[in-house]
């Protein structure tokens, strides 16, 4: 299974039904949701893949007495209502077979509510990538008003998403693995957040080892750079003779460097015969390149 399916499997399974406000806030989240449509006005469709979504659904309905039937058309599970309600759920309204969440909702003060709200919204039209390729929950909406309103609840939550608004699309976005993991823990996904946060976990501790080797690559490579320049500066001197003309320190350390091409400097300090520091190494050999590139 996806990830997205795990999450729905766990949702449909941890979370019971006894409040009906917790409840009826599920239910509107589901019907604010791209897969959910209005039949001549009155009654509504909810599709999915899901054989766990389409029990979810039908136990939502059942709770609140809304008599309904299912039927599978190809992969595709549908619940139609027979007696939907909109009373029942107070926060919501049917405007040319269209459902549209109502301003109100935001008032309302029970946070365990809102959440259940948010979890709707999420099983009834979200989706979430596998966190090993890349990091991507987005949740789709029927209407840009209730995009609009789902934000502002999230927005509570202090989970803040992106929106994506074309002529047959509204959907809510997010690509920030903390954002994700606070989303799946304010829906009650708990598992999934352990299982999300290990990865997530993972992934950037890779990511520092990796930083870690390229920038050990990167300095290793600038060492073995300065050091054939520097051999390449010893070499001249020694063909067109001035090497013998270097002071007995200059010589000492050139000797050194030929000996040891890919030693450090720090280590090449402590080989003199009177040992001095990395910038004292330093020091000398950037004055015998200086007097190789004397003409």
């Amino acid at each position: 299974m996806s990830f997205s399916s795990d999450i729905k499997q766990e949702l449909n399974k941890t979370n019971s039904l006894v409040n009906k406000e917790s409840v009826k806030f599920e239910l509107i989240g589901y019907c604010i949701s791209a897969n959910t449509t209005v039949i001549k006005g009155k009654n509504i469709r909810f599709s999915t893949e899901s054989d766990y979504n389409i029990n979810r659904f039908s136990k939502l309905l059942s709770n609140l007495e809304m008599n309904h039937n299912i039927d599978v058309n190809g992969k595709n599970f549908n619940i139609v209502t027979k007696s939907f309600d909109i009373q029942k759920l107070q926060y919501l309204s049917i405007k040319e077979n269209e459902i549209y969440l109502i301003e109100e909702v935001k008032k309302v003060k029970d946070a365990e509510l809102k959440k259940a709200f948010i979890r709707g919204a999420f099983l009834g039209a979200g989706s979430i990538n596998n966190p090993q390729n890349s990091y991507h929950l987005e949740i789709v909406l029927s209407n840009e008003n209730n995009l609009k309103i789902l934000q502002d609840i999230l927005k509570e939550f202090d989970i803040y998403v992106k929106e994506l608004l074309t002529k047959n699309r509204y959907s809510v976005y997010i690509k920030d693995g903390e954002e994700i993991s606070k989303i799946l823990a304010v829906i009650g996904a708990n598992k999934a957040v352990m299982q999300f946060e290990d990865i997530r976990i993972q992934k950037e501790m890779r990511g520092k080892v990796n930083r870690i080797v390229n920038c050990e690559t990167a300095n290793l490579n600038k060492t073995l750079n300065a050091a054939i320049e520097q051999i390449a500066s010893i070499k001249k001197l020694q063909k067109d003779g001035r090497f013998n003309k270097l002071d007995y320190n200059l010589k000492e350390i050139a000797i050194l460097r030929i000996e040891n091409p890919d030693m450090a400097l720090a280590e090449l300090g402590k080989l003199l015969k009177n040992p001095i520091g990395k910038s004292g190494v330093n020091y000398r050999l950037k004055k015998i390149m200086e007097i190789a590139n004397e003409k």
